[in-house]
């Protein structure tokens, strides 16, 4: 079973990019889904975005479509989200996690495999 590193996040200022990386331990099979959550203090876990590694099919949350864009390498072991235009009430701990068969990318309790979060912080 694969396990996920998760780096990237940081301090930035309202409108700047970041980007954030979701690293496999082993290869991600073509069935795998591989989804970004986030969870900001005294809010429930939220659905960022997902990509679907066999088709490349990606998914984002209404907050994320248009500015946050998920990717694929082609070696089989990351997914990069890369954020624009980020706002403050984008502040969260942003987590990567896999699911070993086809789900709908949206629901947390569908992933087998989470990666420890990292901190994102979005100043005004």
């Amino acid at each position: 079973q694969v396990q996920l590193a998760v780096s990237g996040g940081g301090l930035v200022q309202a409108g700047d990019s970041l980007r954030l990386s979701c690293t496999a331990s082993g290869r991600i099979l073509n069935y795998y889904t591989i989804g970004w959550f986030r969870q900001a203090p005294g809010k429930e876990r939220e659905f960022v975005a997902a990509i679907k590694w066999g088709t490349g099919d990606t998914y984002y949350s209404p907050s994320a479509k248009g500015r946050f864009t998920i990717s694929k390498d082609n070696a089989g072991k990351m997914v990069n989200l890369q954020m624009s235009s980020l706002k403050p009430e984008d502040t969260a701990v942003y987590s990567c996690a896999a699911a070993v068969q086809d789900i709908r990318p949206q629901l947390h309790y569908s992933y087998d495999i989470w990666g420890r979060g990292t901190q994102v912080t979005v100043s005004a």
